[in-house]
């Protein structure tokens, strides 16, 4: 009797996880994903609809934070600093405040991400910016809260926050040039000390051309900016190499140059790595 009560037991269990009610959110969430020039921007925000409220003034009153959504906090993110209202926003993740005002908004980058709606307090020390931006007032009348990222260029967008007759734009400006130039500048200078590493050690590890895997970190080695040292991992890796064209001797005498670096860097796999390659090395 005990184990049918057992199985009945688990059965009903089974079948309310399977049966759980699901019904539409009543203010749903919404992703958006933008390129503004070069620069991702992510917005991730729940929807909430009028319902017949006065929105602005009323449901959401004149003078006090708000939440600029529903449910948890509306979040933005930048992939690269942005300039708004001629003050930076460095890139990073942000909720998005608002404060509205019949005549002016005040929009608020904060920045902890994790609060239900409003902080439980708010912390001015968590504010990053402040803009402010003058509401325009539409005859269209909108249902839902919207947040989106229109009248794009090259260098530049507007966050808009739109609900009942209400549009709040803000203007933010990318790094276009800067981003863009910067990778014209690399791309076009050639292939970086990390690319030859990379490709030497590519050729070592999969039994290619071991005299092309030496060229390239040799190269990388070139690469190395005046004044820095060597990194300690291509000269184990040309030692690497060196051992395994059979030429030991040169292989002992990187090995200890890596060793020396590794040394300096506090990086004790590294020199346990290269004082067992030079015990092993020595015998032969």
């Amino acid at each position: 009797m005990k184990k049918v009560i057992v199985v009945l037991a688990m059965m009903i269990a089974s079948y309310a996880i399977q049966a759980q009610v699901k019904t539409p959110q009543a203010s749903p969430k919404s992703t958006i994903e933008q390129v503004v020039g070069l620069t991702n921007v992510e917005i991730n925000y729940s929807r909430p609809c009028a319902k017949g409220r006065t929105i602005f003034g009323d449901l959401v009153p004149f003078g006090k934070i708000w939440r600029t959504g529903a449910n948890e906090n509306t979040t933005i993110s930048f992939s690269d600093d942005v300039t708004i209202d001629g003050k930076t926003l460095a890139k990073g993740k942000y909720s998005l405040y608002t404060l509205p005002k019949a005549d002016n908004w005040e929009v608020i980058f904060y920045k902890t991400t994790d609060n239900w709606g409003n902080p439980e307090e708010w912390q001015e020390s968590n504010v990053v910016l402040r803009a402010n931006s003058k509401p325009i007032m539409t005859d269209r009348k909108l249902e839902t809260f919207t947040i989106a990222v229109n009248n794009l260029s090259n260098d530049s967008a507007d966050l808009e926050l739109s609900w009942e007759k209400t549009i709040v734009a803000l203007k933010f400006n990318v790094p276009t040039q800067k981003t863009a130039l910067a990778s014209i500048n690399k791309t076009l200078s050639g292939p970086s000390a990390g690319d030859f590493f990379s490709s030497g050690q590519y050729l070592f590890q999969s039994n290619g051309d071991l005299n092309k895997a030496l060229e390239y970190v040799n190269k990388a080695i070139s690469l190395t900016k005046e004044g820095e040292d060597v990194p300690f991992w291509y000269l184990r890796q040309k030692s690497l190499i060196q051992a395994k064209l059979g030429d030991k001797k040169s292989a002992i005498e990187t090995a200890k140059l890596s060793l020396a670096a590794a040394t300096k860097a506090k990086n004790d796999d590294y020199v346990k790595m290269n004082n067992d390659s030079i015990s092993e090395w020595s015998k032969k």
